[in-house]
């Protein structure tokens, strides 16, 4: 099977070269698709000098968010399974074999990559993990499905889904959007556990408590009101 790395940047030339390099070195067949969400940091120029054949790099002319740069990435793929890679190496492609397992062997459409059930991970937050630990609560009694971790970066599925699904949300809302849509159609989720280093705000993480007040939101707009 074919894989389709769809890849959001905003803002990551201090990791870009090598999330890249990561990518491109997993041994499958594969095409990237990397949208840039209008970075003003010098992500779009590196981006433009990109030649890879298998990699198509688009460009998005203002800001729109993740869940805009995801969707235009996911209008682009040809490739049987779909992988959403952050590009910020919080999350490592060495994952991606435990990732796919369970599509290639036939038992799911869709696998989650868990940072909470048993991989290596950077201790950070308390206030964050939290705060992700209640928004997967609250999604998860919204949807009735028991995920460990709703707001993980690895959503991965067969890309046939995205004929039942069509994703609304710009930003962070795209994670509870999607899962609320996963669960509607009743796909066969799987969950795995994956490594994860996270990173704090010095080094450019994004994420704040905006975010998580604009994901509750979503997860009862995506449950009652789409």
């Amino acid at each position: 099977m074919k894989l389709s790395i769809v890849i959001p940047v905003f803002n990551e030339m201090a990791t870009l070269d090598e999330i890249l390099k990561r990518v491109q070195s997993v041994p499958y067949d594969k095409e990237i698709i990397v949208v840039d969400d209008a970075s003003t940091d010098g992500s779009t120029e590196r981006l433009r000098q990109v030649s890879d054949e298998n990699t198509t790099v688009l460009f998005h002319e203002q800001n729109r968010g993740k869940g805009a740069a995801v969707r235009t990435g996911f209008g682009q793929v040809s490739g049987d399974i779909i992988i959403i890679q952050d590009a910020d190496l919080e999350y490592d492609p060495g994952d991606y074999a435990r990732l796919i397992e369970p599509i290639l062997d036939g038992r799911a459409d869709v696998v989650y990559g868990s940072r909470f059930t048993g991989g290596p991970q950077r201790v950070l937050f308390f206030w964050h993990y939290v705060g992700n630990k209640f928004l997967t609560l609250l999604s998860n009694m919204l949807t009735n499905i028991n995920l460990s971790d709703m707001e993980t970066c690895y959503k991965v599925f067969r890309s046939s889904l995205l004929e039942k699904i069509t994703i609304k949300s710009n930003r962070f809302g795209f994670e509870p959007e999607i899962t609320a849509k996963f669960a509607r159609q009743k796909c066969r989720i799987y969950e795995v556990s994956i490594s994860y280093s996270g990173r704090n705000y010095e080094e450019g993480k994004k994420i704040t408590w905006r975010d998580g007040l604009a994901a509750l939101y979503h997860i009862i707009r995506f449950r009652f009101f789409d």
